[in-house]
């Protein structure tokens, strides 16, 4: 697995769980649990931060998605399924990646973490992003990955 795919996969981590609620962002970011070695580890750096940016702009992003999606509006849409729409959103915006690379690997957690309808829901969604975002000149498609 790629480092790019792992960073984004623990960013879905913390993303749901800042949505879910259960605890304030900071305290979320302060460590986190191996269940594989039974370890409360230091946070990734790369990791929280990016999860943060992505928090802050959840605003306008569920603002860009909801009338694309007027059947499913934000809140009812599946946890995970919002959060990969919000962190591909902000890849997509910001220049961080490549539009083409964010929907694949939006759509790659998807199927790794969503329900069977998830990837070609979110695929729908974030192809209509890239369009918007192409008609009004904010995409750049040599973004650095």
């Amino acid at each position: 697995m790629s480092q790019s795919r792992s960073l984004r996969q623990q960013t879905l981590q913390l993303l749901c769980q800042f949505d879910a609620g259960n605890c304030d962002v900071a305290s979320i970011t302060e460590e986190t649990f191996d269940e594989d070695i039974s370890e409360t580890l230091p946070p990734n750096q790369k990791v929280s931060s990016l999860a943060k940016k992505v928090w802050d702009t959840k605003d306008k992003a569920d603002e860009t998605i909801a009338p694309l999606t007027p059947d499913w509006p934000t809140h009812r849409q599946p946890l995970v399924d919002r959060n990969i729409l919000r962190l591909a959103y902000f890849e997509i915006t910001s220049g961080m990646t490549p539009p083409i690379v964010a929907i694949d690997e939006a759509i790659e957690l998807a199927k790794e973490f969503g329900t069977q309808e998830s990837p070609a829901f979110i695929n729908g969604v974030l192809n209509q992003i890239k369009e918007q975002c192409d008609a009004n000149g904010k995409n750049s498609e040599t973004a650095a990955p």
